[in-house]
């Protein structure tokens, strides 16, 4: 099987470079940019499977280049940034990104983060597994095509959303916490993840509920965590 693509954008040539170095010792392909333009162009010509976008680039940021790519793709977006501030985490994954890596990082942090993030798009693709149909109400689930339908009307998720969503569907009426979410869905030990599982699932009610405010199915139980309603 041909090796997996990973397109790196970053100003600094250094940053590229040496992210890099690592990916291909990792066996992967690698593509570089060096801004969210060049980055959407090479998207646009070339197979891609994983983003490595800085937030803070010339000509076209991070986060607005999430926001082009997350119109036509699901492919799974890590951020970068020096900003360490969690209003900023929340807002590049308010726009579509899957994971954020504040800089300075630790290589391995990185590499760690990239194998994981390509599991669950694997899973999410032509390797996954089961053949069920999961409804709750209006909202059918393909766990075999991987897409999901409101009313008849096909809904874009993203891998993460695509995730919380089959796993709420998979147990209706069950409360999930914060922290079970975060653990099913990002394969590793919650920490601060009280604002990261708020912020996608409010991404889904964007898309699947007429009213996000009083939503039908996705539904908070105070205290408690989330759970889709039978």
């Amino acid at each position: 099987m041909a090796a997996m693509t990973i397109l790196v954008a970053d100003d600094d040539k250094e940053i590229r470079d040496g992210i890099e170095i690592y990916l291909k010792n990792e066996g992967y392909r690698v593509l570089k940019a060096a801004d969210g333009r060049e980055a959407l162009d090479l998207l646009a010509s070339e197979e891609v499977h994983l983003l490595i976008l800085d937030i803070m680039m010339p000509n076209m940021d991070g986060i607005t280049a999430t926001f082009k790519i997350r119109e036509a793709q699901n492919v799974p977006i890590i951020m970068l940034s020096a900003k360490v501030e969690e209003s900023d985490k929340i807002h590049g994954l308010s726009v579509g990104a899957d994971d954020y890596v504040s800089k300075p990082f630790q290589p391995m942090e990185l590499m760690a983060r990239v194998k994981s993030q390509l599991r669950r798009y694997v899973q999410l693709g032509t390797y996954g597994g089961g053949t069920s149909t999961l409804s709750v109400g209006g909202l059918v689930l393909d766990e075999e095509a991987k897409t999901v339908m409101l009313d008849g009307t096909p809904i874009r998720l993203t891998p993460i959303e695509f995730k919380i969503t089959e796993l709420l569907m998979k147990h209706p009426g069950r409360v999930f916490s914060i922290n079970e979410i975060y653990e099913r869905v990002w394969n590793e030990e919650a920490y601060n993840a009280e604002n990261i599982v708020a912020v996608h699932i409010r991404k889904i009610r964007e898309k699947i509920e007429a009213d996000p405010k009083n939503p039908r199915y996705v539904k908070v139980v105070w205290g408690v965590g989330y759970k889709i309603e039978k």
